[in-house]
């Protein structure tokens, strides 16, 4: 009986621990996105396994375009092992406020929402590891710092177990 006692204390007290973007409703500076990403922005960031070692490194150059309540994201990805990719996001900005994005890689429709300086994203991923391909679930986390500023961790998992990290940061031009 202890040990039910214990597992459910850890187990509750781990559920306790977990995010909501609306942890984030009196944080500033306000995240919006389409005003952040209207134009050039420069990246940086690394890929990192399930035990944290670093497995890629790249820079990526954002150009984005404002239409309306659609923004158009074509990064231009150069990684250090010396692949070069391209993704164009194609995100609406929803009545609600919340947003749904599209991308040649992304399986199904993203969805995300800002509070004060975060915004979260929420999409299935589908990635070439050699011969083989992948589908991982993101749970994208990106931060507000300043005008200029925003940082990102993702989380990648496959069956609900978290197998790599991903850790960027943004730099308005």
């Amino acid at each position: 009986m202890k040990i039910f006692a214990l597992l459910s204390a850890i187990f509750f007290g781990l559920v306790g621990c977990s995010s909501s973007i609306d942890d984030y409703k009196a944080t500033t500076p306000a995240f919006n996105l389409f005003e952040y990403f209207d134009g050039d922005v420069k990246a940086w960031g690394m890929v990192q396994d399930y035990t944290g070692m670093e497995t890629r490194r790249f820079e990526v150059m954002i150009k984005g375009t404002v239409d309306g309540n659609q923004l158009i994201l074509d990064e231009d990805f150069d990684f250090a092992d010396g692949e070069n990719q391209n993704r164009v996001w194609t995100i609406t900005q929803n009545a609600d406020g919340s947003y749904q994005g599209t991308a040649g890689d992304v399986v199904g429709i993203a969805t995300g929402r800002e509070e004060g300086n975060a915004l979260n994203w929420a999409y299935d991923l589908s990635v070439d590891v050699g011969e083989s391909n992948y589908v991982l679930t993101l749970d994208d986390w990106l931060y507000r710092q300043d005008d200029k500023r925003v940082f990102n961790l993702t989380s990648m998992k496959k069956f609900g177990i978290e197998v790599g990290r991903i850790t960027i940061f943004f730099e308005k031009q």
